[in-house]
């Protein structure tokens, strides 16, 4: 024992890398330390000794890493920070990051029926753990009954963590787990968490965390809806799924990246199936893998065989804007329903000009008002409605239209009714087009596109006394055309490596129905006193539940396929075609929508239960893939936790990942007749006698040929690769606004498996 006490103190006293005093010209900041495990040495009993002995002192450290990650994160100055980086035993260093969250006919919509098909197959979910990483949750809601549940699955080993008005009686068989993770949150924030509008528990205060849990793994909920709107009966995706809450989002102040981790590390080691994270880079910048801790935990829980879904980003309709970008991430893009709330602006002159709203209030019974735009006085910040921007003079006992951006859209209806103001028109500008969401208004207002704001104000500077009102008409269904693709859903091409589509594919994500928070308004604004037991949303946060849920049910239907197996059986099956039987349109500009938009088109899970092939990836997949966009063996170790080796002759490429959509690219120095093989590996899951032929779309200058053309499989062959080749005539191909052009591979057995694969085909030069 005193021989151990001793190299402890030596270790303690001797190392170089232990600061004894901050530099008190320095802040000191949140770093994430990615650390190689096996080198500690044998006198340390564990590597929390390890890292409060040689690397910092033991009051920073704030989260020590085991499962998805080696390492740990302390409060230290940016020069400590940088001392430890020449540490041999380092991998990576990083800084703290804050991320921002990406915010009930869906599940009908995805072709799920009850007592049919994939809900009946999988027995709706059952036992399946969603672990949801969020803003926590509200455990009362009808939506996490346990009724009718069977036990909780004897392999999980998470916990109902207790903290303020929350303890283990709020975990039941449906929600079988809770934790929540502060220390990074705490850390970066003065004065820490505030206490008067959190919990410093697993208890959800913000209502995203609620609502996207349910609408992954909701019990069937009658009467439900939102003040009206929407009603019907609410149901997750996987009703009978179990729920495990990992609170990592604070209201008002974001996730970090510290306590992600913490949060990926404890889902690992608990046992979830399924990892749904409606959360991504807050500020524009995408991180190489090895300095994403989304991208690192994800590679920690899919190399173990959990799924992992993650959205998108709002950042659309902005070329290049998707998030989540690693290939073992399933990554969701937002389209519409069929469910639509109109409200439409009716002007004096006679026109009726729709838009949406969730207003519930009293109406305006017809009555028309006076209706101004402050924008024509010049000023920007009175066009948008900003705080104390609006002269009450100019705006009192009227209608007054507020242009969308720069603060939140119902924060803009209490500005006017501040100014004394009886209703708002929110007008979308160009970058926004007719995208439109509903919002549960405090006063009566409604939204509308670009093109019907550029009327309404004309009409209000032209008229010389112009009047509106607005009708709210409720909820509709059987809408058409649906989907559509959201505006605001992130777009591609894949900012890091445009050899991987991205987004993998679109999902409800527009005016979704779920549960919702007691702790705030349906607005989530402090001064919005109603209270909820739904909401409506809108965002890819919305989106990547129903691909978690619907992971769920297929990890149900088939518990032997992998993380890539079930993407593969979602994105080969998608629809390409809306309720119209049209192809998809993008909401942004009325035009046909491509695989940059939608990925590999929209979920349809009647399909994706039986898709016949699928393409399955192997960590060593992905190892190859990272080798190949010039990741070094040390540079890998920080994602997979392991020594690896790269190929020492021939470099790999990385359109060569087993994924289900292809992408050709061709540097843009060269001219004329160019070509580029792929190749595909297709395992079949459905009837072990089969055989497949390709069917092939080739766009305008480009030639896609594929061999061989036909796959036979059977008892004893259940694997055939193929080899795709582009070639592309630079003098004749047409890439389009988007710099690319879009075809296909489909394979198809001559019954019901139709097995399709976008191609992109782009010049690019890679960085």
């Amino acid at each position: 024992m005193a021989p151990s006490l001793l190299a402890l103190l030596f270790f303690f006293l001797s190392s170089p890398f232990i600061s004894s005093a901050a530099d008190a010209s320095q802040a000191a900041k949140t770093f994430i330390f990615r650390v190689d495990g096996g080198s500690m040495p044998s006198v340390f009993p564990t590597h929390y000794h390890w890292y409060s002995s040689e690397f910092t002192q033991e009051s920073s450290i704030l989260h020590v890493y085991h499962t998805v990650f080696h390492g740990f994160s302390a409060v230290v100055t940016p020069d400590e920070a940088d001392n430890l980086r020449n540490h041999p035993s380092v991998l990576a260093v990083f800084e703290d990051r804050r991320r921002e969250l990406h915010t009930t006919r869906s599940p009908q919509f995805l072709g799920l029926e009850n007592q049919k098909g994939l809900w009946s197959n999988s027995d709706y979910g059952s036992d399946v753990i969603i672990g949801v990483l969020d803003t926590g949750i509200w455990p009362e809601r009808r939506s996490f009954s346990d009724l009718n549940l069977g036990p909780v699955p004897k392999r999980w080993r998470g916990v109902c963590q207790a903290g303020a008005r929350f303890g283990p009686k709020n975990c039941n068989r449906k929600i079988v787990g809770a934790r929540f993770f502060a220390k990074g949150q705490q850390a970066a924030v003065i004065g820490g968490i505030n206490k008067t509008v959190e919990f410093l528990s697993p208890r959800d205060a913000d209502g995203h965390g609620t609502h996207t849990a349910s609408t992954a793994a909701g019990r069937h909920a009658f009467k439900a809806s939102m003040s009206g709107y929407a009603s019907g009966i609410a149901k997750g995706v996987a009703p009978k799924a179990r729920i495990a809450a990992y609170k990592v989002c604070w209201k008002d102040s974001g996730c970090l990246d510290s306590d992600i981790l913490a949060a990926f590390d404890a889902a690992v080691a608990d046992g979830v199936d399924v990892i749904s994270i409606s959360i991504g880079g807050g500020d524009g910048i995408t991180s190489p893998y090895y300095l994403d801790p989304i991208a690192i935990g994800s590679y920690g829980a899919a190399s173990r065989g959990i799924f992992v879904s993650s959205s998108a980003g709002n950042e659309g309709p902005n070329g290049m804007s998707v998030t989540n970008l690693a290939p073992w991430v399933t990554t969701v893009g937002a389209g519409t329903i069929d469910r639509n709330f109109p409200a439409d602006a009716i002007l004096g002159d006679g026109h009726r000009l729709g838009g949406v709203s969730l207003y519930a209030g009293v109406p305006l019974g017809g009555r028309m008002f006076p209706v101004v735009y402050p924008g024509n006085a010049g000023m920007s910040s009175a066009s948008l409605c900003m705080e104390n921007s609006l002269d009450p003079k100019h705006v009192r006992g009227k209608i007054v239209i507020c242009d969308r951006g720069s603060s939140p859209r119902v924060a803009k209806g209490l500005v006017v009714k501040k100014a004394g103001g009886v209703g708002m028109i929110l007008a979308n500008g160009a970058s926004n087009g007719e995208g439109l969401v509903g919002d549960a208004h405090l006063i009566p207002a409604c939204a509308v596109g670009s093109n019907e704001g550029d009327r309404i104000k004309a009409y209000a500077s032209s008229h010389p006394n112009p009047v509106a009102s607005i009708d709210f008409r409720g909820t509709i269904t059987g809408i058409k055309p649906a989907p559509v693709i959201a505006s605001f859903s992130g777009r591609g091409p894949n900012g890091l490596n445009p050899e991987i589509l991205k987004p993998d594919l679109i999902a409800p994500g527009v005016n979704i129905l779920a549960a919702w928070t007691d702790a705030v308004g349906p607005t989530g604004l402090p001064s919005d006193p109603r209270k909820t037991e739904f909401n409506i949303l809108s965002g890819t946060s919305m989106a990547c539940p129903h691909v978690s849920g619907a992971a769920a049910l297929l990890k149900s239907a088939h518990p032997n396929w992998s993380p890539a197996a079930i993407r593969s059986a979602m994105m080969t099956t998608t629809n390409l075609v809306d309720n119209s039987n049209r192809s998809l349109i993008d909401e942004s500009t009325g035009k046909s929508g491509t695989p940059y938009d939608f990925g590999s088109g929209h979920l349809n899970l009647g399909r994706a239960m039986d898709p016949g092939l699928v393409y399955d990836i192997t960590n060593d997949d992905y190892i190859t893939f990272l080798c190949s966009i010039g990741y070094g063996p040390k540079t890998i170790q920080v994602i997979t936790r392991t020594p690896v080796r790269c190929p020492a002759k021939r470099k790999p490429s990385p359109g060569n990942l087993n994924y289900p959509s292809i992408t050709a690219m061709f540097p843009t120095s060269r001219r004329g007749t160019l070509s580029k093989t792929i190749i595909r590996t297709a395992t079949n899951v459905g009837q072990p006698e089969a055989v497949y032929r390709a069917r092939i779309e080739s766009p305008r200058g480009v030639t896609i040929t594929v061999k061989p053309p036909r796959l036979v499989f059977s008892s004893a062959v259940k694997r055939r690769s193929y080899a795709v080749t582009v070639t592309v005539d630079t003098r004749n191909v047409v890439l389009g606004e988007t710099g690319a052009a879009f075809g296909s591979v489909t394979w198809f057995d001559g019954g019901k498996h139709v097995v399709r694969s976008p191609v992109v085909v782009t010049q690019l030069d890679v960085l």
